[in-house]
């Protein structure tokens, strides 16, 4: 990410809030791992504590005045870390306590890399399938075999290949990184590469020790026959039994407010017969974030589903048609066949039938009729 980009005195700048600075240094290198050569980054410790526990590290982290969004991102990488080693160890989540990634080097890898990952700005993370190694590791718990244990509970959910090489090729600080950041996996369909990075591994393995990184831009598809476009989208679901109707309504407000596509609420049935409301939010990938927090934040919601779907969308052009009634913004879509079709607006046709003195349905009539004429005379 360095490579990419993001300067190191930015990244020394905002990890130097952690207090941690006289325990460890960050030393960059050229370095070439089978004929590749790329940067190798260390992080050098003087001193290191092995028996962190979770609540000394998201006190660490929330008071190094670090901006909030990377914050946030760092505090979700330890989040799931002490889910993972809480369900491993059958621990209440404060009560765990971190070996290895609780040392001096994994807080500098997890806070960095959220460091870098916000002043890049990327709207969103694809990955190859992660190769996690192969044959044992030693650590704080024993001799465990490869992946250990985190690691793998860290990786549920995203594609692995396993014994690619022998040893730990994807460590739980690696795995916490990735769990949190990828956003897909897989490589998008189109994408046009701007910038690459290769990072040098410190161990030696049967393949090059490099982590590639390529920043680029998705390219949205378009069917050439059809002009559809394919764009990747995301839709939250909440099922809500305890809050009040009334309150629906300024939360769907917020949410097309915020930047959703679209909100909605269906009547559901759960078990033992409770009648409830599954929230709906369609949204872009840059506005995710934001909404999976007001959902959680304005609903007695405790949690949500994310799911990813494939948007095919007709191109869309607007214009303005002038009618008895006023100006009316119209917008008009090509079809599959080739065939076009049109709507009015309708806050314009409310605000037309307002000023008119008429009921809506008049005042559309009026205005389609008027719009028809103009683009049939248009087209003649």
């Amino acid at each position: 990410l360095l490579q990419l980009g993001v300067p190191q005195a930015l990244l020394e700048d905002q990890l130097a809030g952690l207090g941690l600075t006289d325990q460890y240094q960050i030393k960059t290198t050229q370095a070439s791992k089978m004929g590749i050569h790329g940067l190798s980054v260390r992080i050098e410790t003087t001193k290191s504590h092995h028996h962190r526990h979770y609540r000394d590290i998201t006190k660490l982290i929330t008071g190094a005045g670090l901006p909030s969004a990377v914050e946030t991102r760092a505090l979700h990488m330890f989040e799931l870390i002490a889910r993972a080693e809480a369900k491993i160890h059958q621990l209440p989540i404060e009560q765990v306590h971190f070996h290895e990634v609780g040392a001096i080097d994994s807080i500098v890898d997890v806070v960095g890399a959220a460091i870098c990952l916000e002043q890049l700005r990327v709207d969103a993370i694809y990955s190859l399938p992660i190769e996690v190694g192969g044959g044992f590791v030693d650590c704080e718990h024993g001799r465990l075999p490869v992946p250990a244990p985190a690691t793998q509970e860290l990786l549920q959910g995203l594609p692995c290949t396993y014994g690619g090489v022998t040893g730990e090729c994807t460590t739980p600080t690696g795995a916490a990184i990735l769990r949190a950041s990828v956003t897909h996996a897989g490589l998008p369909n189109a994408f046009v590469p701007q910038q690459t990075a290769y990072a040098v591994g410190h161990k030696d393995f049967e393949r090059p020790n490099i982590l590639r990184v390529v920043l680029g831009e998705v390219v949205t598809q378009s069917q050439p026959e059809t002009g559809v476009k394919i764009e990747q989208h995301y839709k939250l679901e909440a099922n809500i039994d305890d809050m009040n109707a009334e309150a629906f309504e300024p939360l769907l407000a917020n949410l097309l407010a915020a930047g959703a596509s679209d909100a909605y609420c269906e009547s559901i049935m759960m078990k033992k017969s409770r009648p409830a409301v599954c929230l709906n939010v369609l949204c872009a990938h840059s506005q995710l974030q934001t909404l999976i927090d007001l959902v959680l934040n304005q609903t007695t919601t405790i949690g949500l589903r994310v799911l990813p779907f494939e948007k095919h969308i007709l191109d869309r052009t607007e214009s303005v048609v002038d009618t008895p009634l006023g100006s009316i913004r119209l917008k008009t879509v090509r079809q599959p066949d080739g065939r076009t079709r049109w709507k009015s607006e309708h806050d314009d046709v409310l605000a037309a039938a307002r000023h008119a003195g008429l009921d809506y349905l008049s005042a559309k009539t009026q205005i389609d009729y008027a719009i028809e004429n103009h683009l049939r005379l248009r087209d003649d």
